[in-house]
């Protein structure tokens, strides 16, 4: 019995998605105009942060369109 589409690509050989790891906990993440301008100020910053989480977080509260 063969089940499945036929037309679905093997899932081993995609390489064209990104899975990323799962997060540690519920995150959840809302920009106002209280939130402080600098982003060492914010209570969202945490000194654990690695190098990318921290441009992320910079390019976060830079943005003026959220």
């Amino acid at each position: 019995m063969d089940k499945g589409n036929k037309d679905m690509p093997d899932f081993n050989e995609l390489n064209d998605r990104v899975i990323a790891e799962e997060p540690k906990g519920p995150f959840f993440a809302i920009k106002t105009n209280l939130d402080t301008q600098g982003v060492k100020d914010n209570p969202y910053a945490t000194e654990k942060a690695s190098p990318e989480q921290e441009e992320r977080l910079q390019q976060f509260f830079e943005d003026e369109e959220l």
